[in-house]
């Protein structure tokens, strides 16, 4: 394993266990402040086609977003992981709640009644990681699966929102050339914008 790599890992059980120490209460008071704060920017407001994540192990829930698209009849998007390719995920439609089951890594997804669609071009992405840096770059888990729909020519012109803690903000964070930066982050502290 390459310096690099190992950095990363340290790096990703560090947040990670930051992550599992919060209380239900904190969780939920971050995750209300940045609802309040994504609801004031713009392009969100107008968004008519929006790629979300629904949160597992204490990432930054944007569930009141999400329930916000569904009832101004807004698309929603959610990532589906395919079975046979390690990596690789599809965008689905989501209508509500009912339409998930539980898929890969315990996460909810679009079930398999959800149409999966390579004809989305949302207007704003929200992007969960284990960590952010103030320059944009993100670290996930490292499969690669936010790598490559971030990568999708039909996101280019998409508004790409990180969603974090603030204890998952650091200086900076290690990159690779297939490592694309998102257009802002929220945190509870506040709003980055690197566009």
């Amino acid at each position: 394993m390459s310096a690099a790599a190992q950095d990363k890992a340290a790096l990703r059980r560090e947040i990670l266990a930051q992550r599992a120490a919060l209380t239900p209460e904190q969780a939920a008071r971050n995750g209300l402040a940045v609802t309040a704060l994504v609801r004031g920017i713009p392009r969100w407001r107008s968004a008519a086609e929006v790629l979300a994540y629904w949160p597992a192990r204490n990432e930054l829930d944007p569930r009141p977003l999400i329930a916000e698209l569904w009832g101004r009849g807004a698309r929603v998007l959610l990532p589906r992981c395919r079975p046979d390719q390690p990596g690789v995920a599809d965008l689905a439609g989501v209508a509500c709640e009912a339409d998930l089951v539980v898929g890969a890594f315990s996460i909810m997804e679009p079930g398999p009644a959800c149409a999966v669609t390579s004809e989305a071009a949302p207007d704003v992405v929200l992007v969960p990681g284990v960590a952010f840096d103030r320059q944009g770059r993100r670290l996930g888990f490292g499969g690669g699966y936010y790598d490559r729909l971030l990568a999708l020519p039909n996101l280019a012109r998409a508004l790409k929102i990180g969603l974090a803690h603030a204890f998952q903000v650091r200086d900076a964070l290690p990159s690779e050339s297939w490592d694309l930066p998102v257009d802002a982050l929220c945190t509870e502290e506040g709003l980055l914008w690197f566009v």
